[in-house]
């Protein structure tokens, strides 16, 4: 029996976390990395000079690497295709790249983007090169652990390795602001909290923002907003002291 969504032509939509709402739709949106996007940035002087070859984006959780490798593909008109080394095996990859060569025959390039490609074997990595030297596909590699080590050497010296950065406070600052517009409503913090929330996160954008909804979702509009001890109850876990003399970052208190 349809349900009342399919009778009205419409399909329900399970709700999407505030950080994918929120994801950048133009690499000039990007915050904390300008070494990379800035006008003077790596990629910034690739794409200026029309083209872009295979990378290894190394970095920490939640600094864009995959949003990059997104709107990389849009900016250059290729087929974005992603992969995850976790999750996928030989015969994902075999159908990864049989799919780009048609694409390839039909005049569209692609982008492979491979989330953690470090967890992928030796093997497996060495089934890249060839695909990648004959053009078929743009490989984008994203890693936290050091390339240098984790990474076939053959694998490396067909990829320019780019480094992403935690984000600092501007940047998180930058992400909080979007949600407080994108949620019509202040953050429901007072200023000391805010700051904890910064050291909570760690330079982890993403978990900046999976914390903001949080805490838009516990706390009402009209209710006070928290001080550091209340964020802590709400996010049920030790919050940090922070001071930007960094003097307190490692003193923390109760939960």
């Amino acid at each position: 029996m349809a349900s009342l969504f399919e009778a009205a032509g419409m399909e329900a939509e399970a709700p999407r976390p505030l950080a994918d709402r929120l994801r950048p739709e133009h690499l000039g949106e990007v915050v904390g990395q300008d070494h990379l996007l800035g006008e003077e940035g790596a990629l910034t002087r690739m794409l200026d000079a029309g083209r872009l070859g295979s990378i290894i984006l190394w970095g920490p959780p939640g600094t864009g690497k995959t949003t990059i490798a997104r709107l990389l593909a849009g900016k250059v008109d290729l087929e974005f295709v992603q992969l995850s080394a976790i999750f996928s095996g030989v015969a994902d990859l075999r159908k990864a790249f049989e799919a780009a060569k048609q694409r390839r025959m039909a005049g569209q390039g692609t982008l492979l983007f491979v989330d953690e490609i470090h967890r992928f074997n030796r093997a497996q990595q060495d089934g890249f090169l060839p695909h990648v030297e004959d053009g078929t596909i743009v490989l984008v590699g994203a890693t936290t652990e050091n390339p240098s080590f984790e990474l076939n050497p053959a694998v490396l010296s067909r990829a320019q390795v780019l480094t992403l950065k935690r984000l600092d406070e501007p940047a998180l600052e930058q992400l909080l602001q979007r949600a407080e517009a994108h949620m019509g409503r202040a953050l429901p913090v007072i200023d000391e909290a805010r700051e904890a929330l910064f050291a909570l996160a760690d330079g982890d954008g993403r978990y900046a923002l999976n914390l903001a909804e949080e805490l838009f979702a516990a706390v009402s509009e009209d209710a006070e907003p928290l001080d550091r001890e209340g964020l802590s109850k709400i996010v049920q876990r030790r919050v940090p002291l922070y001071d930007k003399g960094q003097d307190g970052h490692y003193n923390l208190i109760s939960a």
